[in-house]
């Protein structure tokens, strides 16, 4: 029967085992913290204590490594060769977090200087209209003129000279 076009494929099952990078790069990175911190030396540092009076001392009648201590050279020669590429994974990874968030941090600063930019255009918008609309100390002289100048026409139709309405303003 030919494959419908419309259903996904069935996933085909393998024989060699599936590989998880991200997996490798998290275990690179604990590896890689493990080996940075104190304990680690610590650690080290007695294990190469033991293994050198192990071998000195021939210690339970065993002398597997005497004194130049090739085998001890040898497991630090895998271990550096094993360590060097996990330490780089780990910092290709961290290169990478950081990149992507410099990208972000970058784009959220150019967010902020567009709605800087719009927020300052807006207040010189607005500054420019108030700059057209009457303040209160206008409009107070405003109709301190208007009272001056019924005054004055009330004075006038009275009867009273206009020197009178003069003097009741001060």
């Amino acid at each position: 029967m030919a494959e419908r076009l419309d259903t996904p494929k069935e996933k085909r099952r393998s024989l060699r085992p599936q590989f998880d990078a991200d997996m490798v790069g998290r275990g690179a990175e604990a590896f890689a913290r493990f080996m940075g911190t104190g304990r680690f030396l610590l650690y080290m540092t007695g294990f190469v204590i033991l293994w050198v009076t192990a071998n000195v001392l021939a210690l339970w009648g065993l002398r597997w490594d005497p004194y130049p201590f090739i085998l001890l050279n040898l497991f630090f020669s895998v271990q550096a060769s094993y360590a060097a590429p996990l330490i780089l994974l780990a910092q290709n990874r961290q290169d990478d977090r950081d990149r992507v968030a410099l990208e972000q941090d970058r784009q959220r600063s150019e967010r902020s200087l567009a709605d800087t930019e719009y927020l300052a255009r807006e207040m010189a918008g607005l500054r420019i209209a108030l700059g057209e609309v009457a303040t209160r100390d206008f409009v107070r002289s405003e109709l301190r003129n208007l009272l001056e100048e019924m005054q004055t026409d009330r004075a006038s139709e009275d009867g009273e000279p206009a020197r009178r309405a003069a003097d009741e303003r001060v």
